[in-house]
């Protein structure tokens, strides 16, 4: 029998709980990457794709690839914790992968698989895959992927209590997959960096060099995370070319290698802005917001109601001095799992809008919102 399968806006909200939008391009100021979480796909009862002579499962290379890439961070940078998800051949349920993440205030996340074509052996290559909406008019979300999406999201039926923890998501039912229309991961543009380093280095450097490209999809292991995440398919364990790469040591550990070099050129990208960020602000040369700070909370919140931009949510508290938020002072709105973060906030609401048409110059994705007590809601 289907598990029956809340409202999309009961479900929604339970969802928006977990993934609230926050805007990637202004983060990258207060970034310092020293602990990374790799997720080697499967295991334990849920084997992954098979090969077709039953010789090869997917929950295999995964960790052996995981292991390698793990060593090679631990060797290439002695101060940063690359930790795994699971380092046996044990099943982890998918919000424990996220939560294990989450729990150690993970600055990244890689979950490793391997792909695979239903009734075929054409298909072949590598992809990158994070959660979020698409940029592009009129592409759905998920339908180039919908389903590989619905292959990797199906292993949540192994577990007796699913419809519980994934708020009734059925992996199998197009309807779910609405909802994911809805969010957008709160660190889209840092995934979305990753995943473009991945993609680089794995074609010129790994054994399996054709590129399927980056895409965004409703993946269930990613849009629990507070930080951000990518999905990396490392071939076809149906296409006999991949499949004879993946069963040699040299080609998991070309792969291996491929993901080390592109979390190296990540970790250089953003480590230097954040150094040069704080150097500056303690040197009091750091450049000064487009506009004069707003006030501090405790004088704007004593009526009750304030507009603002909300302009980050994340499950880790902030200093009100980090070199984020430009110089502004934030209000801090505490929720169960995130905290929202609104700046340019004002009792006026015309004021809070005129703030926000300059905020949106260095926060893209941020947007206004109307905050009572600690109700935070999203205006036009």
């Amino acid at each position: 029998m289907k598990p029956h399968l809340p409202s999309i806006a009961a479900a929604f909200a339970g969802l928006l709980s977990l993934a609230t939008p926050v805007p990637a391009q202004a983060q990258e100021n207060a970034v310092r990457v020293l602990t990374v979480v790799i997720d080697p796909g499967h295991g334990g009862h849920d084997a992954g794709c098979i090969s077709r002579d039953k010789k090869t499962y997917e929950k295999t290379i995964a960790l052996d690839i995981a292991d390698r890439l793990a060593g090679k961070i631990r060797k290439a940078h002695p101060d940063v914790k690359a930790l795994m998800t699971r380092s046996d051949d044990r099943y982890i349920p998918l919000d424990e992968r996220a939560g294990f993440a989450n729990n150690h205030d993970a600055d990244l996340f890689i979950s490793v698989h391997i792909n695979a074509q239903d009734g075929g052996t054409s298909a072949h290559g590598y992809s990158i895959h994070c959660l979020g909406q698409s940029s592009r008019k009129g592409n759905d979300l998920f339908s180039k992927n919908l389903e590989l999406c619905k292959r990797e999201n199906s292993v949540i039926l192994l577990e007796d209590d699913y419809t519980t923890k994934y708020q009734g998501f059925d992996p199998n039912d197009p309807q779910s997959y609405i909802l994911f229309n809805l969010i957008q991961n709160s660190n889209l543009e840092r995934s979305l960096t990753f995943a473009g380093e991945v993609d680089a280095a794995m074609r010129e450097e790994s054994s399996i060099t054709y590129s399927r490209g980056v895409s965004q999809d409703p993946f269930l292991v990613l849009w629990r995370t507070t930080m951000p995440a990518v999905l990396v398919e490392c071939g076809f364990m149906s296409n006999p070319s991949d499949l004879a790469t993946l069963r040699t040591p040299e080609g998991r550990d070309a792969i291996a290698q491929a993901v080390a070099d592109a979390f190296t050129n990540y970790k250089k990208k953003y480590d230097g802005v954040a150094v040069r960020k704080e150097e500056t602000a303690a040197t009091g040369t750091a450049d000064a917001p487009a506009t004069t700070p707003a006030p501090a909370p405790e004088t704007v919140r004593k009526d009750g109601v304030l507009y603002g931009t909300q302009v980050l949510a994340t499950g880790k508290t902030m200093s009100p001095k980090d070199p984020f938020f430009a110089g502004y002072v934030p209000v801090e709105i505490k929720g169960t799992r995130l905290n929202k973060y609104v700046i340019g906030h004002s009792t006026d609401e015309a004021e809070a809008r005129r703030l926000n048409r300059e905020i949106r110059k260095k926060f893209e994705d941020s947007f206004l919102v109307r905050i009572e007590g600690d109700s935070v809601t999203r205006i036009q």
